[in-house]
């Protein structure tokens, strides 16, 4: 409303609004803009101090049905009004908002805010620990990588205190006594609605109470608010939806997510694109991608990541002593099947999938890609066993696919990588792991123990040879990467291409709820917030862009160093030969990797799977059932995409190769 003229009534003006039942408590509060057509002012009451636009044009409704632009039957109290806005039907009133042009408020109790606000900003939200232990405080812009930092690293006192102190900066700059509604957002079939910050193109329909919270819509990503919906101090990000009767207590949701059919959330955080319908979330952490869709289903107390949640999953969070205390981690990928149940505090690896009941606190973390399988109330780990599962491949296919940020601005920075240093050294670790176990308690034990888990001798070797295969997969895919952007032509060329860029990337590396990234250079920012030198919400945030942004380039420095310590010898000493010999255990673990994948989708069209197919009929009549159905084997994308997989890798290993020999001659 900045810099525009606004100019008191006239006589004639406020003459015409008596006649419309229009009255002020003082009309000289009232001004508006050349332009003003008080016609289009009827049956409405005016208190404190307001600002009028242009009502000159027609709004169109659902079922086509046009109206006239205009304020009618509505108190105002200190509101600034843009143009061509449709009120209507307010029954009590709208205080202290500024309204933008082309908004819509029709059939809404209440409009309001009350004293100065923050709109959710700066509100703390007792997320793993119900207890507040790991509190964070929220803000419009939170990403999933501070978040994971603020409720994960609370031994760093200094750096929790300095962080929480911008988020109240940026906190203060956004704190008042006005509410504000963006550029055509529609407000309809409401109840009540106080102290809300509504961002452009929001659509609220039918929503009961929303109290104290942000509503950060964007024309390029609209937010929806449903019919029935309950929301108190909170914050929703761009493009994401709560709908159908969802209850959201003190709770930040980020783009693209959607909650709705009675889903309720108390004390959790949701990012990009999570989505909860029918059951409920308690002091959750939702990174990236978690998903649950059942009425049974209770995500409590725990971090979960690219996750499915199959119906009746539950965890608990206390064991009736000092209360909610624990929390648990399922890192990225992991899921869990119908029923299941895990006892806090507890680690599951990523890419695990999770089946039965477990009354033991396991830590699988350095066993990625597993089965974690109950059975006469012991939980039995299969380690690696993920690895050739149908199931993992998909998934990873389908996230990216399914991202429904829209804004040009994503807040988090989501690295679908299956194979990792995240996952790499978690693999090379349980490899180091599972020879210890087989080294204490023997080669010919016929199970052996794990963190509260039990492994049988063929799930230990196999698993070994799973996460080898793997290793050599990720290897090879960088080592052949690395040399396709060099030009090659002497054994000096390939020595020099395959030399790191530089040190950052070595070490450690963790996933960040979402962001894969070197620890060393996730403690650097934990540190240049602690001294200072980093002290801007904004820097921050372009450093975990930046961290993305390079990560090919810092995950190659980091194979080099993993090389050297897998095969106990640095890649410079490795000969042309060597490269060459590598390269060929590359393709065969692809193309071992690939046919178990081909497999594992075979059992989908296998004779008991067309169990309830062709009804009435007789086996033809299942067979053709079926194929029309789930179509038949050979045509299956994901079939045809393995086969074509392994003759892409095929043909590219025998490139390079080749390529590798010309520098030998």
């Amino acid at each position: 409303m900045t810099n525009i003229t606004y100019r008191p009534l006239t006589a004639e003006e406020i003459h015409q609004l008596e006649k419309n039942n229009t009255s002020a408590d003082m009309w000289t509060n009232i001004t508006v803009k050349d332009g003003f057509d008080p016609m289009r002012v009827r049956n409405c009451h005016f208190s404190g101090k307001n600002q009028l636009g242009i009502f000159n044009e027609s709004m169109t409704f659902f079922g086509q049905v046009e109206k006239p632009c205009g304020l009618y039957h509505t108190h105002f109290h200190n509101c600034n009004l843009g143009d061509n806005v449709f009120v209507n039907q307010i029954k009590n009133y709208i205080a202290n908002y500024n309204i933008e042009d082309h908004v819509v408020i029709d059939n809404t109790d209440l409009l309001a805010v009350d004293g100065v606000s923050t709109f959710g900003n700066g509100l703390q939200v007792s997320v793993l620990d119900e207890t507040g232990g790991r509190k964070v405080m929220i803000y419009d812009q939170l990403s999933a990588h501070l978040a994971y930092m603020l409720a994960f690293y609370k031994h760093r006192r200094i750096f929790n205190e300095q962080l929480e102190r911008l988020i109240e900066e940026y906190t203060n700059t956004i704190q008042s006594d006005r509410g504000f509604i963006g550029r055509h957002s529609s407000i309809c079939n409401c109840r009540e609605i106080k102290n809300v910050k509504i961002g452009s193109h929001t659509l609220i329909d039918g929503a009961s109470k929303l109290e104290n919270g942000s509503i950060n819509s964007t024309p390029e990503a609209p937010v929806e608010i449903g019919h029935e919906v309950l929301m108190k101090d909170f914050i929703i990000s761009s493009g994401s939806q709560v709908t159908d009767g969802a209850v959201v207590n003190k709770c930040f949701i980020g783009q693209g997510c959607r909650l709705g059919t009675q889903y309720s959330a108390e004390n959790s955080l949701f990012f990009a694109n999570s989505q909860g319908f029918h059951g409920e979330a308690c002091s959750l952490f939702a990174g990236p991608y978690t998903v649950t869709h059942h009425k049974s289903t209770l995500l409590i107390a725990g971090m979960f990541s690219f996750s499915n949640a199959g119906s009746g999953s539950n965890q608990s969070n206390h064991m009736y002593k000092l209360g909610p205390i624990h929390h648990g981690i399922m890192e990225r990928g992991s899921k869990t099947t119908s029923d299941s149940y895990l006892l806090w505090p507890a680690k599951i690896g990523a890419f695990t999938l999770v089946m039965g009941r477990h009354y033991k606190n396991s830590d699988t973390s350095d066993m990625p890609f597993s089965y974690l399988i109950e059975h006469e109330d012991e939980s039995w780990l299969i380690p690696g066993v993920n690895l050739k599962s149908v199931g993992t491949i998909r998934d990873v296919l389908k996230w990216p696919k399914r991202d429904k940020r829209t804004d040009p601005v994503k807040m988090d920075h989501v690295n679908f990588n299956l194979l990792s240093p995240f996952t790499i050294h978690k693999m090379a670790k349980g490899i180091r792991k599972l020879k210890e176990i087989q080294r204490i308690s023997g080669e010919t034990s016929d199970f052996y123990s794990y963190n509260n888990t039990k492994i049988r001798r063929h799930a230990l070797i196999r698993g070994m040879e799973l996460y080898h295969m793997a290793i050599l997969k990720f290897i090879g895919n960088s080592i052949i990467t690395r040399l396709n952007s060099c030009t090659l032509e002497t054994r000096q060329d390939v020595k020099v291409c395959l030399e790191p860029d530089s040190k950052t990337g070595t070490g450690s590396w963790i996933d960040l709820a979402g962001l894969i990234a070197p620890k060393h250079s996730i403690t650097a920012l934990l540190n240049g917030v602690e001294d200072g030198s980093i002290n801007q919400l904004r820097d921050i945030e372009a450093i975990f862009y930046s961290l993305h942004d390079n990560y090919y380039n810092y995950e190659w420095n980091w194979t080099v160093e993993f090389i050297a310590h897998y095969f106990d010898k640095p890649l410079a000493d490795f000969s042309v030969e060597d490269i060459i010999q590598l390269i060929n255990e590359w393709l065969q673990s692809v193309v071992e990797i690939d046919k178990m994948l081909y497999l594992d989708a075979k059992k989908e069209f296998r004779l008991e799977s067309m169990t309830g197919f062709g009804t009435d009929g007789d086996q033809k009549t299942k067979q053709l059932d079926f194929e029309n159905v789930r179509g038949k084997f050979e045509s299956n994308d994901f079939v045809k995409e393995t086969l074509n997989h392994i003759d892409r890798k095929t043909a590219l290993g025998k490139r390079v190769v080749e390529q590798l020999s010309r520098t030998i001659e």
